[in-house]
């Protein structure tokens, strides 16, 4: 019995040995991986990532969500938050981040890699990518002189009925703060008013999309890549469309920018800086241009896939990005029962 006994107890001892050596691993394996909270498209955060991981050995452990429902969730979170760095598709949600003083300063050298004009004031995060807003029409239906001349122009009465809009998404809530910043708000309250008497309220950007193909409506307000994705594919929605790109730093010339930032909290801030920097680097630019995302790359002087319009034929409204109010833009678009 006590040949047993001992022979239990060393084995229990054995366990616990092992187990103990199993969590220093794992602890080990953890403190090598940072923690991105994303809101930008899936497919394409992770080729980035992975590039990232096979250059520095740095893991990434991704959580995906929307722009607003990560960003709130990091302000509820505080202090406890285990996200590391946080990435959006559009610029409003870094704002809101920002404004909860959730972020730290971007490196100097990081933001050296990119171009003012998609850097915020704060300096606290930066963009990585960008998107053109655009009109896509339907050719069958519009001819180019029959187009408007402006994004407003959507609130005349000749066009009731005829676009559509995403009005719950990200995107368009991002081109209403465009909006916003350009015109302030009683002309944007406006604005948003007319548009809940003449536009067609879709779920998304490519029900917008087929909606226009399919000449359910003669036009829609979208980015640019679901248009160029699309042909990229099959042109199953996009093969009756075209898309026009508003100029003279129109509020329908908006360019939204995909934002990164590393959070206050983090325990791992150089891991952290390091993936932003190489968001914005040579490499990770590269990669973005590369993908299939057919976004913008706007950093370390990489130039966008040949098939979109070249960034630098775009004219945008000159817009800190730091002054994209989310809250606001949601509140005019609740008044105006968009939302």
């Amino acid at each position: 019995m006590h040949v047993r006994l001992a022979g239990r107890i060393a084995t229990l001892a054995m366990g616990v040995v092992l187990t103990a050596a199993a969590t220093a691993c794992g602890g080990s394996e953890d403190a090598s991986t940072i923690t991105l909270y994303n809101a930008q498209h899936e497919d394409l955060i992770k080729v980035m990532v992975d590039g990232f991981t096979r250059e520095t050995g740095i893991k990434v452990n991704i959580r995906s969500g929307k722009d607003s429902e990560l960003a709130n969730q990091l302000v509820q979170e505080g202090d406890a938050s285990p996200a590391d760095v946080f990435v959006t598709e559009n610029s409003p949600a870094m704002s809101l981040v920002d404004a909860h003083g959730r972020f730290v300063k971007i490196d100097d050298a990081t933001l050296a890699q990119v171009p003012a004009q998609f850097v915020p004031s704060s300096r606290n995060w930066t963009g990585f990518a960008a998107r053109a807003t655009v009109l896509a029409y339907n050719k069958r239906q519009l001819a180019p002189d029959q187009l408007p001349a402006s994004l407003m122009d959507l609130q005349q009465p000749q066009w009731q009925g005829k676009f559509g809009v995403a009005a719950a998404g990200a995107d368009f809530q991002a081109i209403v703060s465009a909006v916003l910043v350009s015109k302030g708000e009683v002309a944007t309250g406006t604005w948003l008013a007319a548009l809940k008497t003449n536009a067609k309220i879709y779920a998304n950007n490519r029900a917008v999309l087929k909606a226009v193909n399919t000449g359910e409506v003669q036009a829609g307000v979208l980015y640019h890549y679901y248009w160029y994705k699309d042909r990229a594919e099959s042109a199953a929605s996009s093969n009756n469309t075209e898309l026009k790109f508003f100029g003279g730093k129109d509020p329908g010339a908006f360019l939204s920018v995909s934002g990164a930032g590393v959070l206050r909290t983090s325990k791992k801030q150089d891991k952290a800086q390091q993936l932003v920097r190489y968001l914005t680097g040579r490499a990770g630019q590269q990669i973005l241009a590369d993908s299939n995302a057919l976004e913008y790359p706007i950093a370390s002087g990489v130039p966008a896939n040949a098939k979109l319009k070249p960034l630098s034929e775009l004219d945008p409204p000159v817009i800190d990005v730091a002054s994209l109010n989310g809250p606001k833009v949601v509140e005019l678009m609740r008044n105006a029962s968009l939302l």
